[in-house]
């Protein structure tokens, strides 16, 4: 164990419990909590952190810990009805700025809002950093803004994107508000006083600074005569020194085509960007000096590069990123790659290392170490002793549990394309002839990754082998894996979903006659669309927050800026009802348990409540979990403990443990 010099001050506030060999109440207690540690920041002195602390139910706490004395205060909490805590930062060491939000319904439709707010790391002072709200407002603000750059060496001032809403229908004796759109403010959080850095424009979707402060890229997502977006975001740069915007290029989101900007670094006057090559996102850096020169930085022939990773606030871009058959950090950085190799041997059970923050002269290190059997830990590294002390697990119930492995494996489709997916074995048991449960992830367009997930290792932790498929219409593999998407061509989709369950049984590893099937999302879609496609396979199905209609899903975007842009991604043709659970129900055998959140602004509960109808009246057994209150993530521990209740029971009565 790594010493902890800090006292135990973090630790202590999450106490661990040993569990082993659990009965379904506390293995549904110990995977369904919230994470007690998330979130976490470090001030610009290295002698404080902050962090999110899961309290009761859906409550959230953002805690302050000083490093030095050992002493903790709480900041401020949210109750999760509706809003919740999504993360706190040090703007200096006395001040943070934190961001809440959550989704309300408004008349009918659910709709998504965030606030940034500033106050002491005591939680005194608490400010709107946002334009204030008038009953005059001419517009819904969802959101009142973003943090563009900490401005380093700037004590407690940001460099905020402020989201203007004008005031309408004001007496002529009052002077209404004029300013619309987003425009850039550099803010004294200490007294609120904000200096006009871009003007507000209505055209303007977003800002990216070089991280010293300096605004250098325009973003435009462009919008047609009625205001709907048309899917293409346009780019614009400034030359150092100068005002004036230059063209830079566009993105298609409908394509994935085009230019995708990640990071600025000032040093180089370089912007890094993804760009297309031979069907895979590869990285360019694109000089910004009116030049237009662009150079290949790095690609990969099996998959996307996913990003770039910085040092600190405005400091350099010190690694890209990219998962084969794991993330994995490239380094640019000398220093970096030699002190990650480092924390890769003093941290061996923990390979996933992420550099989380750091102080402002750079000395001491957050670092963020995780696995497939441990949900992570924070660490903090002084980089002049070399002393590295543990911070706070993220999932302290579980700190004691022989969690299962995870494994990277490929296997062939019925069409004989190549499927990369990971299977999860329970520890201990024989890895033959199991109870096996397919978990396809959400999206479409994402992919599961090696690592710790939560719904996964509750499985394992029951008896069941886990395979998470990354079929056809997951990202990251290229345009061509893409396939456009996992709803346009679902057939092909479903049928690599249903092929990773024979995959499990032509191994050997699963009893062909004990499969099931659980996803959340468009993995909830899968399990009901895999369970009427294949009734005779599965024998039970779980399918939260699920899409059940493709139709339905096209219509709940009316009347938002991306309603064509949804249209357009779900498509129109037979395949809309074809490839709708919701038109299959008379097909599905096995029992299904469907659950959601009547907050949900990604998928309406509608689909879930229509979805429980239809199976009802074809006679079939259903259940409907609906929690009041609760989005699509169902960020509640006590409804996740039911969750996972309710889904323990169900793969108990229909295929054993």
């Amino acid at each position: 164990m790594l010493p902890n010099q800090f006292g135990g001050a973090l630790v202590a506030l999450m106490a661990t419990s040993s569990l082993s060999a659990a009965p379904l109440a506390d293995d549904a207690k110990a995977f369904g909590a919230r994470p007690s540690a998330e979130q976490m920041a470090i001030s610009p002195s290295g002698d404080k952190v902050v962090m999110l602390v899961a309290g009761p139910g859906r409550t959230t706490y953002a805690k302050v810990f000083d490093l030095k004395t050992g002493a903790s205060t709480t900041a401020v909490g949210s109750p999760g009805n509706p809003e919740s805590l999504h993360w706190c930062q040090f703007a200096s060491d006395t001040q943070l700025v934190c961001r809440y939000g959550g989704n309300v319904d408004m008349s009918g439709q659910i709709v998504e809002f965030g606030r940034l707010v500033t106050m002491g790391i005591s939680g005194t002072g608490l400010k709107p950093l946002g334009q204030r709200r008038s009953s005059y407002d001419g517009g819904l603000r969802q959101t009142d803004g973003s943090i563009l750059d900490w401005l380093p060496g700037e004590d407690g001032s940001v460099l905020m994107a402020r989201e203007y809403v004008p005031e309408v229908g004001l007496a002529i004796s009052h002077v209404a508000r004029s300013k619309e759109g987003l425009g850039v403010d550099r803010i004294d959080l200490k007294t609120l006083k904000a200096d006009s850095v871009e003007p507000a424009s209505r055209w303007t979707s977003g800002y990216m600074t070089d991280g010293r402060g300096n605004v250098r890229l325009r973003i435009r997502d462009e919008a047609k005569g009625d205001g709907l977006l048309t899917g293409i975001t346009s780019f614009a740069y400034r030359v150092p020194g100068s005002r004036e915007w230059k063209p830079l290029g566009e993105y298609d989101a409908r394509t994935y085509r085009g230019i995708y900007p990640l990071a600025i670094e000032a040093d180089s006057n370089t912007l890094f960007a993804l760009q297309k090559l031979n069907g895979r996102d590869a990285l360019y850096r694109i000089a910004l000096d009116g030049s237009g020169k662009s150079s290949l930085v790095a690609k990969n022939d099996a998959v996307d590069i996913r990003g770039v990773e910085r040092f600190g606030r405005g400091q350099r871009v010190i690694a890209y990123n990219y998962a084969e058959d794991r993330g994995r950090s490239i380094y640019f950085d000398a220093e970096f790659e030699k002190l990650s190799a480092s924390l890769g041997k003093a941290l061996p059970s923990s390979p996933l290392i992420d550099f989380a923050g750091a102080s402002a002269d750079g000395n001491a290190l957050l670092i963020f170490a995780g696995s497939d059997t441990n949900p992570g830990t924070y660490y903090l590294l002084d980089r002049k002793t070399r002393e590295m002390s543990e911070l706070a697990d993220v999932r302290p119930a579980l700190k004691n549990r022989m969690l299962s492995p995870v494994k990277a494996v490929q296997y062939k489709s019925r069409d004989g394309a190549v499927i990369p997916a990971y299977v999860t074995v329970p520890t201990g048991s024989s890895g033959k002839n199991m109870p096996a449960v397919v978990l396809p992830h959400g999206g479409p367009s994402a992919r599961d990754e090696w690592g710790f997930d939560w719904l996964a290792q509750f499985l394992a932790a029951r008896g069941y082998v886990v395979v998470q498929p990354n079929y056809r219409g997951s990202a990251g593999y290229g345009e061509e894996f893409l396939n456009g998407n996992g709803f346009r061509n679902w057939q092909t989709s479903i049928s690599d979903v249903i092929d990773s369950a024979r995959y499990l049984v032509s191994e050997g590893i699963a009893d062909p006659k004990r499969l099931a099937i659980v996803g959340w999302s468009y993995g909830g879609y899968a399990a009901l669309q895999s369970a009427a496609v294949e009734p005779d396979l599965f024998r039970s199905a779980v399918a939260i927050a699920p899409v059940t209609d493709l139709g339905l899903l096209k219509r709940d975007a009316e009347g938002f800026t991306n309603s064509e842009l949804v249209k357009d991604f779900v498509g129109s043709g037979a395949h809309v009802r074809d490839g709708s659970p919701l038109h299959n129900a008379t097909a599905i055998k096995a029992p299904v348990l469907l659950v959601h959140g009547d907050l949900d602004a990604n998928v309406g509960i509608e689909h879930s409540q229509k979805m429980e109808s239809a199976l009802r009246r074809a006679g079939k057994p259903v259940e409907l979990l609906t929690y009041k209150g609760l989005d699509h993530q169902l960020d509640d521990t006590n409804a996740r403990i039911e969750m996972l209740t309710k889904t323990g029971e169900l793969l108990d009565r229909t295929i054993g443990h």
